[in-house]
């Protein structure tokens, strides 16, 4: 349920030997998020990713991942989170099986319910027609598919994506999209990092910018799937030729931009929008076109960098 906070980061300072990577990073995400981590290769992404999955130890601050310190309890990071590297491995001998099998028991999940789990992992990566074929076999898309299992099959509470889209084809890229859905709706926390925006549209509730090692713009802010900027309303009067501004003022209305009969409004808070769309009708409108006009992620990128 998205209201409180399943990561945490705070004050997130890390140093390699010869440069700082990341400098005094602060956020946090709700739970049921599916957070865009976006920012230009080289910004700190992977660095502040490894710190999140309680692989890397900070230099200062604090990571809290559902509740657990990954300093304090990195085990208990491991068990409660699923974690895909950009250049993950995997083991080519070991059947689909096996594999998720392994994956299962190395992160504490019980020898009884490991089975089960396993069959539900490869049915959510559609894998269960592969699963007596070793991981060695596989195609590029399908061996990605596996990795993704691999990350859920103990079926955590956050999912951590380094660029899980990287090298897949466009049929592979839009399986990656559905599946990430469908785990944002039974109440996973997923954050996704790439560099490519196109590859975040679709399932993106939330998008925190990363450049030069520091959180650039506004946070974390929303964008992308669900995220609605107004209405595009398309309309005319009946009577006599009105100032259509002026119109939808007198409603109540902002408009945020108007071209002739074209005005982009925003919906008042609360309101639905065949409430809104009687009320206009009822004023005299004549409205010909009606619907949301969305936020993209590019959008809100723009916005963010934006002097």
């Amino acid at each position: 349920m998205i209201g409180s906070p399943m990561i945490e980061v705070a004050g997130v300072v890390y140093d390699y030997p010869a440069a700082r990577a990341l400098h005094g990073v602060s956020f946090s995400v709700e739970a049921g998020s599916v957070l865009a981590m976006v920012g230009p290769n080289g910004a700190g992404k992977t660095t502040l990713l490894r710190c999140m999955a309680a692989l890397d130890s900070p230099t200062e601050g604090k990571i809290r991942i559902a509740g657990l310190d990954t300093q304090d309890d990195p085990r208990g990071v491991h068990e409660a989170i699923g974690y895909l590297p950009d250049f993950f491995g995997l083991y080519d001998d070991l059947t689909v099986r096996r594999a998720l099998t392994y994956a299962a028991r190395s992160r504490g999940m019980d020898a009884a319910a490991t089975p089960a789990a396993v069959e539900e992992a490869a049915a959510r990566v559609q894998l269960s027609d592969r699963m007596e074929t070793r991981a060695g076999e596989l195609s590029r898309g399908l061996r990605q598919r596996l990795a993704i299992g691999q990350t859920i099959v103990h079926r955590p509470r956050v999912l951590l994506l380094d660029e899980p889209a990287a090298g897949l084809d466009p049929e592979a890229r839009r399986a990656l999209s559905e599946l990430i859905l469908r785990l944002a709706r039974e109440g996973m926390t997923i954050v996704v990092s790439s560099h490519i925006l196109a590859e975040l549209e679709d399932y993106s509730t939330r998008m925190l910018m990363i450049r030069d090692g520091k959180v650039a713009g506004g946070g974390v802010v929303a964008a992308g799937a669900g995220t609605r900027d107004g209405l595009r309303v398309e309309a005319s009067f009946a009577d006599a030729p009105a100032d259509l501004a002026a119109r939808l003022a007198a409603l109540g209305l902002t408009v945020e931009r108007l071209d002739g009969e074209v005005a982009v409004i925003l919906a008042p808070e609360g309101e639905d929008d065949s409430a809104l769309l009687a009320r206009l009708v009822g004023a005299g409108l004549k409205v010909r076109a009606f619907q949301p006009v969305r936020r993209t992620l590019e959008d809100a990128y723009l916005a963010e960098v934006a002097p």
